[in-house]
């Protein structure tokens, strides 16, 4: 009998390697040997298939200055991973009949500019409004951080957006931020706690937070760095650190796991909404957008990508989803630097979970 038990123990042993393509883990380790020093910032990653997480490990600090180490329940900043979280409250609102993808600025916002009127919640959504980059408006010397409200208040100095609304795309942190705020308009809630209410809690996302610094507190933070000199410094908040609907909110690969399977349910929003939100839509002269509702979409050999990257001051991060094979690769890392999206194919690469 205990012969048997060991064989079939074996056996399970070789069926999960074999959905990591027979590849040895070390592989994807040593991709990660330079966040595994003594003294530097880390990473946590996490692969996993048809909801089964098949690699998950931390590396490195997530506070050089206290000696504390990176785990799968250390949470990062997302950056601009956040987006599909804004996306989906918005959507959230849609599907209650709150809001359409066809209202405008002006229909939402008091005293908005004439040029709002042509910005619908589809152009905010899907980076198509034109509007300027609150990055560029910020004063040289501004000291305090800038919050959504702010990006509101520099939109309505505008007349004009860089193009047309519909015909272009240009990647837009101010779109984000003005979602956030539509949200608590809409709900009658502080944006955190619409997200909190409507989407973490649900999810059992329970540390995941969009953070507000003497609100609400990031447990287990890592925290972030840059490199200087033979060492690192700590570089952990920015100007603009706490907007928060375009990368305000601090997560784990643990929760963004049952983020991920939340997308194949009706357990936030409904199939149909999803698909939406992941498929691509026309300019208005015919070219296909390939950005959805809070998604780079893109394809790897012939496979549709639906992912995110986010990089801010001191954390770079994705999200990187394979609907159709069910593959998620995560990836979050507390110091300023990496090329995320390349990152996440080199591990799809090692792990060799496509098969040719």
């Amino acid at each position: 009998m205990k012969i048997i038990v060991i064989f079939l123990l074996l056996i399970g042993l070789t069926q999960s390697n074999s959905q990591t393509g027979g590849k040895n883990k070390m592989e994807i380790d040593i991709l990660f040997q330079k966040y595994n020093q003594p003294n530097t910032p880390g990473a946590a990653v996490l692969i996993a298939k048809e909801g089964e997480e098949l690699y998950k490990k931390g590396f490195g600090y997530a506070n050089l200055e206290e000696n504390i180490p990176v785990t799968p329940t250390t949470y990062f900043r997302l950056a601009s991973v956040s987006k599909q979280f804004t996306a989906a409250c918005i959507l959230k609102l849609i599907e209650a009949g709150k809001l359409k993808l066809t209202t405008t600025l002006t229909e939402l916002f008091n005293n908005f500019p004439a040029y709002g009127s042509e910005i619908t919640i589809e152009h905010l959504l899907n980076h198509t409004s034109g509007l300027i980059d609150y990055e560029d408006l910020i004063p040289d010397t501004t000291t305090m951080q800038v919050k959504d409200i702010d990006v509101l208040n520099m939109m309505k100095t505008q007349t004009k957006t860089y193009f047309e609304p519909g015909t272009e795309y240009k990647y837009s942190n101010s779109a984000y931020a003005l979602l956030a705020l539509i949200v608590e308009n809409i709900s009658g809630k502080r944006y955190a706690s619409f997200l909190h209410e409507n989407i973490l809690e649900p999810l059992g996302m329970n540390g995941t937070v969009a953070f507000e610094n003497g609100i609400s507190t990031v447990p287990n933070r890592a925290y972030g760095y840059s490199r200087k000199d033979d060492g690192f410094v700590r570089t952990d908040q920015s100007i603009t650190s706490a907007v928060l609907g375009d990368g305000g909110i601090y997560s784990s690969i643990e929760d963004l796991m049952k983020w991920e399977a939340f997308l194949f349910t009706e357990k936030i929003l409904k199939k149909k909404t999803i698909e939406q939100a992941t498929t691509r839509k026309p300019f208005k002269n015919g070219k296909m957008n390939d950005y959805g509702y809070g998604w780079f979409l893109k394809k790897y050999e012939d496979k549709e990508v639906v992912y995110h990257t986010g990089d801010t001051k001191g954390f770079r991060t994705v999200l990187y989803r394979i609907p159709s094979e069910r593959i998620l690769i995560i990836v979050l890392v507390n110091r300023n630097e990496g090329e995320m999206e390349e990152l996440a194919e080199k591990i799809l690469e090692e792990s060799g979970l496509l098969k040719k």
